[in-house]
C-alpha cells in the first residue's frame, strides 16, 4: 500500500508542471501578426501613415468604435487629421486563431489615453482583426472596434 502511494505521489508530481503550463504554443505565422499588431499601435499613435499603409490591405474595412463603417483611406485619414493625440495605446487579452493557413483573426482588448481640449480621456474596448496573405505578406483586410462602457 505505502509503495502503491508513493508511486501516485510521484505520478502526480511528475506530471504537475504538464498541468501547470498553459497552451502558450503559437505558430510562426501567429506570433508574426501580434508582432503587426504592436506595430500598428505604435504607428497609429505616432501619426505614421506609411507604416500603418503597409499593414492595411487596399480593401480594409474598417469599423470604428463609433460603428461608422471606414475605407482604408478613410481610416488613414482619420489618423493623419485627428486633432487627438493618442498618449497611449496597448492591447491585452489578446488571442489568435489561425484558419487554413492563410488567415489569422486576432482579438483582444484595447485601453488607450488621450487628450482633447486639455482633457485626458481613457479609451477601453474590444477589437477583432482579420489578417490575410496578399503577395505572400499580411495584411489586415477587416477590423471592427466596440467601446467597453462599464
Amino acid at each position: 500500500m505505502l509503495k502503491s502511494l508513493s508511486l501516485f505521489v510521484s505520478a502526480i508530481a511528475l506530471s504537475m508542471p504538464l498541468f501547470a503550463q498553459k497552451k502558450s504554443t503559437i505558430s510562426e505565422d501567429e506570433g508574426k501578426i501580434l508582432a503587426l499588431e504592436s506595430v500598428w499601435n505604435r504607428a497609429e499613435q505616432a501619426k505614421d501613415i506609411s507604416a500603418l499603409s503597409k499593414l492595411f490591405a487596399p480593401n480594409l474595412i474598417y469599423v470604428n468604435s463609433e460603428g461608422t463603417l471606414q475605407t482604408r483611406e478613410q481610416f488613414l485619414n482619420s489618423v493623419k487629421n485627428d486633432a487627438s493625440p493618442l498618449d497611449q495605446l496597448v492591447t491585452e487579452d489578446v488571442v489568435t486563431r489561425s484558419y487554413g493557413g492563410d488567415i489569422i483573426v486576432v482579438t483582444g482588448v484595447y485601453r488607450g489615453k488621450l487628450t482633447k481640449n486639455g482633457k485626458t480621456t481613457a479609451l477601453r474596448g474590444r477589437f477583432t482583426d482579420t489578417w490575410t496573405k496578399i503577395n505572400g505578406n499580411w495584411q489586415c483586410v477587416a477590423s471592427s472596434a466596440t467601446p467597453i462602457t462599464k
